[in-house]
């Protein structure tokens, strides 16, 4: 198995740059670019510090099919969209493994009662959706908006957001947001 590809593919994949996975990592732009680059072989330990930038188990790095960086798929079967949903709310990207992203292609399941934390979000950026089905109730610099199937959004992402599903039945939403953060 190629570590250093696997890792740039990964990295790109998460919307990193090597400085930014290096400094969240703790460790220099070069170690970065020397494992990508196969000129050095790290220890487990080493390698588990750089994916704890990510952040991603070494399970997972070793177990996460990625595609190489010179294929370019077209189609995604949905069995093929990578999960990056965490507790209740399911978020499948699109195109996990096309280099070069400029955004990130989501769709998004909330159940019942579901949302994306009590913490408002914010990042650089932008965020478009439409509610495929159901209802959901975005949250953009304090004011609160429902939103019925058919409905979209489309918003500055540094701006406090948050999103919930404060109804009785499933909302799924195909959204998209940029930069490429996963």
């Amino acid at each position: 198995m190629d570590v250093g590809a696997r890792l740039k593919t990964i990295r790109k994949l998460k919307g990193l740059s090597q400085r930014e996975l290096a400094k969240r990592a703790g460790v220099t732009n070069s170690t970065i670019s020397m494992i990508e680059k196969n000129s050095v072989s790290p220890s487990v330990s080493s390698l588990k510090k750089v994916l704890g930038g990510i952040p991603m188990s070494l399970v997972e790095f070793f177990s996460l099919e990625v595609e190489p960086e010179t294929q370019r798929k077209v189609i995604y079967r949905a069995d093929e969209l990578l999960e990056i949903g965490t507790g209740e709310v399911s978020m499948k990207l699109v195109g996990k493994g096309h280099p070069n992203r400029a955004f990130s292609f989501l769709n998004e399941t909330y159940p019942p009662g579901a949302d994306t934390g009590a913490d408002m979000l914010t990042h650089e950026g932008e965020e478009a959706g439409i509610v495929a089905a159901g209802r959901l109730e975005v949250t953009v610099n304090g004011e609160v908006y429902l939103l019925d199937k058919g409905d979209s959004y489309y918003f500055d992402s540094q701006l406090p957001h948050r999103f919930r599903n404060p109804f009785d039945e499933p909302c799924v939403l195909i959204s998209a947001t940029t930069p490429a953060n996963f």
